[in-house]
């Protein structure tokens, strides 16, 4: 049975896909992690191709990958990853101590959710992996909401605002454009991230809404997230709205804890990217 893309949750006991061409480095990594992350089922292989038969015959909540691989690029890899519909939302960090052209650039693209810098060593990789597996319990960041149903937005904004997030509640794509732009006159972003259904009253929709976030304001997925609920099940839809630079989906109806997963998550890679200074 296949799994939809937008409702993939991380696992109580998390599964975490090392790849990389060192056996002892694999093995490093995996020792630290148990310790780290009690219960944790540490999958290693030292190949690219390995990785894509292991993600073909299950799913996992982290994937860790070296810049190089002896059959292929990290990134070749990530790129396959993004592809397959049930792996689409996986984080995936490259962990590389390689002095890369690419890294310094910063220009290791969309498929990658973060970088890893080996230096740090490998305990600091287990706290990281533990950050993006196991968010915290409560939050810091606002969210601008987008959802013309006041009766469904009261009950979702006392849902996150009991997480400890701000929420900025809007009827329409027109008074979310009207804030942003108002912001954008400050010098501001105006939210930490864009929660919209994609189906509004408006002449607008969310995915109007995301379309002019990305082209019109210029910001990218790290400087302001958008997670966008829909109750299309149609994986050409849900991939279109991928490729128009949503973050991430949830379907209707919603459900509490992998809403709030999925924000979290969003709120974090988008926090790490600014404090790198790499949000674009």
């Amino acid at each position: 049975m296949s799994t939809s893309i937008s409702n993939r949750l991380v696992s109580t006991a998390p599964r975490v896909l090392v790849v990389d061409g060192s056996r002892m480095v694999r093995q490093m990594i995996a020792r630290v992690l148990a310790g780290e992350l009690p219960g944790v089922e540490v999958v290693g292989c030292g190949s690219g191709g390995e990785a894509q038969q292991l993600l073909g015959e299950g799913v996992f909540d982290f994937i860790t990958t070296a810049l190089r691989l002896p059959d292929m690029d990290g990134l070749e890899l990530a790129r396959f990853v993004r592809e397959s519909a049930v792996q689409t939302y996986v984080p995936i960090v490259v962990v590389s101590g390689d002095v890369d052209d690419r890294l310094h650039r910063r220009t290791l693209g969309e498929d990658v959710t973060d970088y890893f810098d080996k230096s740090l060593g490998f305990q600091a990789l287990a706290e990281f992996i533990r950050g993006y597996v196991r968010p915290e319990g409560s939050a810091e960041g606002e969210v601008l909401y987008v959802e013309d149903s006041r009766v469904v937005a009261l009950a979702t904004r006392r849902m996150l605002e009991k997480y400890g997030l701000t929420v900025r509640h809007v009827i329409s794509v027109e008074d979310a454009l009207a804030l942003l732009e108002t912001a954008k006159v400050r010098g501001e972003v105006g939210a930490d991230v864009v929660l919209t259904d994609v189906s509004l009253k408006g002449e607008l929709t969310g995915g109007d809404l995301l379309e002019r976030i990305r082209k019109d304001f210029g910001y990218g997925k790290g400087r302001l997230p958008v997670l966008v609920m829909t109750g299309d099940e149609n994986p050409a839809n849900q991939a279109a709205l991928i490729n128009a630079g949503a973050n991430d989906l949830v379907e209707k109806p919603v459900e509490e804890k992998l809403l709030v997963t999925k924000l979290l998550f969003q709120l974090r890679v988008a926090r790490h990217l600014r404090q790198r200074g790499t949000a674009a």
